[in-house]
């Protein structure tokens, strides 16, 4: 019997889970119920509507999985309204944008090979608690969604983020926690293997990372049983769907054995004639393209009817000629320890190093790896300059070192309209970001803001480690008192059953055709930035231990090549930085420098062209390029804020002439602001005795007075004659 619109209605299935002492909770049947699977993920205050949505029918003529995660970051969830004119959200927040890829990269490789329906996963944020990050809520809440869905997903996975404090780990740290943590992983995985790491930290050691992943491993595999009994217990509620059967076309064995019988040959004598160091990444592609086209030609040779009869045979021989290629090349280096450019397995390829190339900028290097180039500019700023970052965040946060990567389509020779940057764009700026945060010095130490912007000139494997590399160099050309250098490494991996080969500083086509994208930056005494891939099952502690003991050793030999072209920080800015001296006054005194409604800091400025930012904590940081200037709006400042120190000599003027004595101006004051002056009694004009003030001074002379100390109302005493010498 069918159920009633109402019955369905009142199911509603809650289960909730402990994960670091805190309830988790997964709920279905309340909300978004024409959804192909919809939940809501609660962790303290944080709630997230998980949806998943699969397209009816494939995309035909298609050669990738047609999959896109969004996040949708509502302001309402943190009791904010949107800035701007629309009040409205737009474009999400670049967190935003981060926590769709760390979404879908855990998941993709879990669905059918060859699968062509659209799969499309919502979370909408409704409630956001910070100490409950809503990308961690989400990415649970994705995987619960996507396995009550009849989507072919072969999950479900979970993650869960760890940080590290007085050496101790903490599954996901609150805000706080975050402040002082030594480490920010994120890990997301099945129960049976990790999937995704994703980690910043600050010069942590490879062993610590390591324990790290593998204690995140143990707590997903709880997550992941909780899902799976979430789903039973949906499906006996009808609340989760029975899932769709996808069966990948299969090609013809006898047609398939006819092909390989007919292109194994050239195919294996192709890889190893390409596989010459000298041979680069375009010439490589040509002669692959040519082999597969003769091998084409060759096959369908005297077939003409047969293949108007049955068409499918050309997309049958695309298929079958890839897998023969990537079996090949995969053999040549699990059996002869030969890669496709003829390195060894633990060879980094040639690196050239330059710093200073921009005559303008502030900073600059361009690092070359094999065929990757990576130029990287640096540009230095004041307070002001400060990225703010509007996003569900209650309080507001700022960003002084700012890393931008951008990916144009001539890097691989390719064109494609550039319309901004993409979410890979994103992710390998803040990957390069974080791992250079950890070795840029404090505001306090330095008070300028950074932003650095790396081009891809051109790319065959792992732009965002020389992105790394580049920027580093390009930030002690720039002066930047950064603590060490810092330089990353793409490692990859082979594996079939057993036998495993790490690759070390891996080229596109191996990026492509192997198991593993395992980027690791650092200095010479630990890590500060990871990301990894996983396509394969299996990956346990003794490879990801050989994976970091190797991309160590290729680090360093990276960063041994770096040091060639710069070693240290240079003591000097470029003369067209700005530079900025950073001063230290009264808080009382601050709204002397601003003045009633800002005239006396904005006459500074004008007078000056100096930049003048003042914080509430009575910092004041002058900015400019003309020293000239710099030093004249400093003095200003100082006279503004300056006080009259006891027992030293000045040179003032009168300002106004008392019976009982003269008032003398000792520190002039500027633009509408009252100078400093004290009274110099009569009994103190002269050694002698005075009997008119008129005898010694008059208004607007100048005069050598002592600060001899304040009275009781606080007021400044002077002195002539203790100024002036006695005499005889």
């Amino acid at each position: 019997m069918a159920q009633s619109e109402e019955d369905i209605l009142k199911k509603i299935l809650k289960k909730s889970i402990e994960i670091a002492g805190r309830e988790f909770s997964l709920e279905c049947g309340k909300m978004a119920q024409l959804a192909g699977g919809a939940v809501v993920a609660r962790y303290g205050d944080t709630l997230v509507l998980s949806t998943a949505t699969m397209a009816k029918q494939p995309r035909f003529g298609m050669d990738f999985f047609p999959l896109t995660v969004e996040f949708e970051e509502k302001m309402y969830s943190a009791g904010k309204i949107p800035g701007g004119f629309i009040k409205r959200e737009g474009r999400i927040s670049e967190k935003g944008v981060l926590a769709c890829r760390l979404t879908d990269r855990p998941i993709r490789p879990l669905f059918p090979k060859g699968f062509r329906n659209d799969i499309q996963v919502v979370n909408t944020i409704l409630s956001n608690d910070e100490d409950n990050e809503y990308d961690i809520v989400g990415m649970i809440g994705s995987s619960a969604a996507l396995h009550i869905s009849n989507a072919p997903f072969a999950g479900p996975i979970a993650s869960i983020r760890v940080g590290l404090i007085d050496d101790e780990y903490i599954l996901n740290p609150t805000l706080e926690q975050h402040e002082t943590s030594l480490l920010n992983l994120t890990v997301a995985g099945t129960f049976d293997a990790v999937m995704m790491v994703e980690a910043g930290a600050k010069v942590v050691p490879e062993v610590k990372v390591l324990e790290a992943i593998l204690l995140a491993h143990e707590e997903i595999k709880k997550i992941v049983r909780f899902i799976e009994k979430f789903r039973e217990e949906a499906l006996e509620l009808g609340l989760a769907k029975e899932k769709y059967v996808y069966e990948l076309e299969e090609v013809d064995a006898d047609f398939k054995q006819s092909v390989v019988d007919h292109i194994s040959g050239p195919v294996y004598d192709v890889v190893y004639k390409a596989k010459d160091e000298k041979v680069g990444k375009v010439e490589r592609d040509i002669i692959f393209s040519d082999c597969k086209n003769e091998a084409k030609d060759s096959f369908f040779e005297g077939k003409e009817a047969e293949l108007e009869e049955h068409p499918e045979y050309m997309k049958w021989f695309s298929s079958t000629y890839g897998e023969i290629e990537k079996k090949t090349i995969r053999q040549m280096m699990l059996k002869e320890k030969i890669r496709v450019d003829g390195r060894a397995m633990d060879q980094v390829r040639p690196i050239e190093c330059e710093v200073g190339l921009l005559p303008r900028v502030h900073g600059s290097a361009l690092f070359t790896r094999g065929e990757t180039q990576i130029l990287s500019s640096v540009t230095l700023g004041t307070g002001a300059d400060k990225q703010r970052i509007d996003g569900l965040n209650t309080m507001e946060v700022t960003k002084r070192y700012i890393h931008h990567y951008n990916f144009p389509p001539f890097s691989v020779g390719e064109t494609r309209p550039m319309r901004g940057p993409g979410r890979r764009e994103i992710g390998h700026g803040n990957l390069a970001e974080r791992a250079l945060v950890p070795v840029v010095p404090s505001d306090e130490q330095w008070p300028y803001v950074m932003r650095v912007v790396s081009e891809a000139l051109s790319s065959n494997g792992s732009t965002s480690m020389g992105s790394v590399c580049g920027s580093s160099m390009s930030l002690m050309n720039a002066g930047v008192p950064i603590t060490a250098g810092v330089s990353g490494i793409a490692m990859g991996l082979i594996k079939e059953d057993d036998e495993v080969i790490i690759l070390t500083d891996i080229q596109g086509m191996e990026d492509h055709l192997g198991d593993m994208d395992f980027k690791v930056t650092g200095t010479r005494e630990g890590v500060t930035a990871m990301q990894m891939d996983i396509k394969c099952d299996g990956i346990d502690r003794a490879i990801l231990t050989e994976a970091l003991e190797a991309s160590l050793k290729g680090r360093l030999h990276i960063l041994n090549k770096m040091e060639e072209a710069i070693v240290i920080p240079n003591e000097d800015l470029s003369p067209f930085a700005p530079k900025i001296t950073t001063l230290w006054i009264d808080i009382d005194k601050i709204r002397d420098v601003i003045g009633p409604g800002g005239k006396v800091i904005k006459k500074i400025i004008e007078q000056t062209g100096a930049e003048i930012n003042i914080t509430d904590d009575g910092r004041v940081d002058i900015a400019a390029v003309d020293q000239i200037a710099g030093q004249k709006a400093i003095d200003i400042v100082k006279s503004i804020t300056a006080n009259v120190e006891p027992g030293k000599i000045y040179e003032g003027k009168v300002v106004k002439v008392m019976d009982f004595g003269a008032f003398v101006e000792v520190i002039p004051g500027v633009y509408g602001t009252n100078g400093k002056e004290g009274l110099v009694h009569i009994s103190q004009l002269d050694h002698k005795r005075v009997e008119k003030v008129e005898d010694i001074c008059k208004e607007g002379d100048p005069m050598t007075v002592k600060a001899i100390g304040y009275d009781k109302q606080g007021r400044l005493k002077l002195s002539r004659k203790d100024a002036i010498k006695k005499e005889n």
